[in-house]
């Protein structure tokens, strides 16, 4: 019988292949969507048999991806949310939540584009789930206080800045532009209604506070 003590190497070997799989996997499909598993193995720096040991198949692999994206999503939501405090205005916290989940959405977005084909819109539903929540907190308490347009209401505004950051997240892949997520933020802003000038203010605030999470500090982290 194998003593526990002898298999703890195995497991710890285990999960730093299983590790360097996911690395390899968002570098190569960020650039290649079409990448195989082989290719996959091959970056990784392991044989194509330990990858399908971890994960049976492409589809597999990316649902991994969007797990480990969506437990990165919901700490940048709470780090966020920590940051600002329940009392900080609604304009300065969509900022600082702006900033805070680019870079988690800059390292995953592959996946916008993959989810289509591969994962499906229910899934990707699922990984953005605690962002549009958070978001359409921040849009109902700012309306409420009169910094944001209210002709539509939060839940569905919510949905919509959604939908622009991750068109605006999807540019940046193609090579479209460049952006760290203040220009997304500043964006963000002004699309609820934050005039331009105080819109670029908050986020010029929030990029050159030191403890501000997110964009600046974290965007080498991306694919």
């Amino acid at each position: 019988m194998t003593k526990p003590a002898a298999r703890e190497p195995q497991r710890r070997n285990s999960r730093s292949n299983r590790a360097r799989i996911l690395a390899a996997a968002r570098q190569e499909l960020a650039f290649h969507p079409d990448t195989t598993l082989e290719e996959i193995a091959r970056a990784a720096g392991v044989v194509r048999r330990t990858v399908y040991g971890h994960f049976p198949g492409r589809t597999a692999l990316l649902d991994a991806l969007a797990e480990e994206a969506a437990r990165s999503l919901a700490a940048a939501v709470r780090a966020a949310a920590a940051a600002g405090g329940p009392g900080e205005a609604a304009d300065r916290a969509l900022a600082r939540f702006v900033l805070t989940i680019w870079p988690v959405g800059d390292r995953y977005r592959m996946l916008i584009s993959l989810a289509r084909r591969d994962l499906g819109h229910e899934r990707i539903a699922e990984v953005l789930a605690p962002a549009r929540e958070a978001t359409g907190a921040v849009l109902a308490r700012g309306q409420a206080a009169g910094l944001f347009r209210t002709r539509v209401p939060a839940p569905v505004l919510a949905a919509a800045l959604e939908a622009l950051t991750l068109s605006l997240l999807e540019s940046v892949g193609r090579g479209a532009w460049k952006d760290d997520g203040r220009a997304t933020a500043v964006t963000a802003l002004m699309a609820v209604g934050v005039p331009a000038e105080r819109a670029e203010s908050e986020v010029r605030a929030l990029a050159e506070t030191p403890e501000t999470p997110g964009a600046l500090a974290a965007h080498g982290d991306g694919a």
